[in-house]
């Protein structure tokens, strides 16, 4: 009972803390961590003991389906050769240099320290997304810093398997076992992920059920993670694939109002999943502290030395890959602000963090892995360092980067955009009244509503003209024209979007704007329960 009390307890200091982080405008990840510490260190709080299954199991896949699905396509086609680059060449640049530096400073083994780096080499998708969801950067720059994060899994999880079995088990390196560990890993996490994507959009193409819906949208990220794990291949990669599917047709698999429930449903899980793994991060710390032996109490200075040649050797890569892309993209001015705000960008978190606690506490021959309490303090504290110093920090050095959209520039964007589907409906409306014998009072409540969205006044709509009350008829007609007419809206915007005119989050914006009429039109037309 006291664990369910703990458990409870703090659900409730998480979502304080998050709502606190979101109305003062502060990074919320970086504010839980912080919180959590502080927790930790009042007396009599009970010690908190994080299981990797439950972290795994329970808490990332949502986390990582719902990073996945706001991947844009687009975009995502545009970045995929250096994601590559650094999903692969980075990851294993940095395992091998923290591992140099750990087996330098440390009193770690060079097989521990290897582990650690193999931990640390891969930046955390439910931390970039985090703390990027707030930031206004290029959609080309957001896109490259969460798709790293996302798709890096799979060479840092190889990278782990052949650390801890060297350090375990003393096992010689067979790196051609590595690679075909690492074909597995990917490929079927791949394959896995877009099967499940395959069916999950079979079974919603055919219902229209919104709890069905949601149930099929919760378990979803589950059922890719558990079914790559029991076939040996990356959980991780297997859910980023069905997310990133998914995402793409989301829109065209449900309708306004199971959109609409989806939404809220998976914002409020994430919400809580968020809130309650960052603090269980800073919770965390100083009970792993507590178990360290007296040789490792300068863990401070270990930590800080880890996470500066994180940071160092992330802008090594990144540098000379910007000015590659730049180069070919007919730049010839170099612009060395996108690798600063790539190379801050790149924080660790949850994924670490699991990968740590998931190490063996013995060897193959029962003795017990000492080193094993440095490796997952180190950890957790590079993870705190990042979260909050970056954290804390990462919105001034994309202002001051000079990167990051002005407001002004989305606002224009989503202007244009609906003066286009009002122009477009307006356009539709011309057609119906042509061809159809539609009462003159719907047509002009129709065309003043259109009118008023190209006047920034769409909360008109649907209001009645001063004319005179129209009838139940008039205002059946006029529904059934304005659902039509949303519909001539939605392909508008996704022509838009498909020849560049608007960003996803304009898109993403606006599809909700015509989702939220559309079931307030649903709602009027359907009967009375009994």
């Amino acid at each position: 009972m006291r664990s369910v009390g703990t458990v409870l307890a703090l659900v409730v200091l998480a979502t304080v803390v998050a709502t606190f982080a979101r109305r003062w405008r502060i990074p919320a990840p970086s504010l839980l961590v912080v919180a959590g510490l502080a927790v930790a260190l009042l007396p009599g709080t009970p010690e908190i003991q994080i299981s990797p299954e439950i972290i795994g199991l329970v808490v990332l896949p949502p986390l990582l389906y719902a990073s996945a699905e706001e991947l844009p396509w687009r975009e995502l086609r545009a970045v995929w050769k250096p994601v590559g680059v650094l999903s692969i060449g980075l990851v294993l640049a940095s395992a091998a240099a923290v591992g140099a530096v750990a087996s330098l400073v440390t009193p770690l083994s060079w097989q521990m320290a290897f582990v650690l780096g193999a931990v640390l080499a891969s930046t955390d998708p439910v931390a970039v997304t985090a703390l990027g969801r707030r930031l206004a950067l290029p959609p080309k720059v957001q896109v490259l810093v969460q798709a790293e994060s996302l798709f890096n899994d799979a060479t840092s999880l190889v990278l782990f398997r052949v650390a801890v079995s060297v350090a375990v088990a003393s096992a010689a390196v067979g790196w051609g076992s590595a690679a075909g560990e690492f074909a597995l890993l990917a490929g079927g996490g791949m394959v896995i992920g877009a099967a499940v994507a395959g069916v999950v959009t079979l079974i919603r193409r055919r219902t229209e059920d919104p709890v069905l819906e949601t149930v099929i949208a919760l378990v979803t990220p589950y059922a890719a993670y558990v079914l790559a794990e029991a076939a040996h291949a990356s959980g991780v990669t297997s859910v980023v694939v069905a997310g990133v599917v998914l995402g793409g047709r989301g829109d065209r698999l449900t309708n306004a109002r199971i959109r609409l429930q989806l939404h809220a449903v998976y914002g409020t899980v994430v919400f809580l999943l968020e809130s309650v793994v960052f603090s269980l991060i800073g919770l965390a710390l100083p009970a792993q502290v507590r178990a360290l032996s007296d040789g490792s109490r300068a863990w401070p200075l270990y930590a800080l030395a880890v996470a500066a040649t994180l940071i160092t050797m992330r802008m090594l890569w990144l540098a000379p890959l910007s000015a590659v892309v730049q180069r070919k993209g007919g730049i010839q001015r170099m612009n060395w602000r996108v690798p600063v705000v790539l190379t801050w960008a790149g924080t660790r978190g949850v994924v670490p963090l699991a990968a740590a606690l998931s190490i063996p506490v013995t060897t193959k021959t029962g003795d017990a892995l000492s080193e094993r309490p440095l490796v997952l303090v180190l950890t957790t504290s590079v993870v705190v360092v990042t979260l909050v110093v970056q954290g804390f920090t990462l919105a001034s050095v994309v202002r001051r980067s000079g990167i990051a959209l002005e407001p002004d520039h989305t606002e224009r964007e989503e202007a244009a955009a609906r003066c286009s589907l009002a122009n477009a409906g307006l356009s539709r409306l011309d057609e119906i009244s042509e061809l159809e014998a539609v009462p003159d009072v719907v047509l002009d409540r129709l065309r003043r509503g259109l009118t008023a969205r190209l006047d920034d006044a769409s909360d008109r709509l649907g209001q009645a003209d001063g004319d005179g009350t129209p009838t139940e008829s008039a205002d059946l007609t006029y529904r059934q024209l304005r659902r039509d007419l949303i519909t001539v809206e939605e392909a508008e915007l996704q022509r838009l979007y498909d020849h560049h005119r608007i960003s996803d989050t304009t898109r993403r914006r606006l599809q909700r704007s015509l989702d939220l009429e559309e079931a307030r039109l649903a709602d009027a037309y359907a009967p009375p329960r009994d």
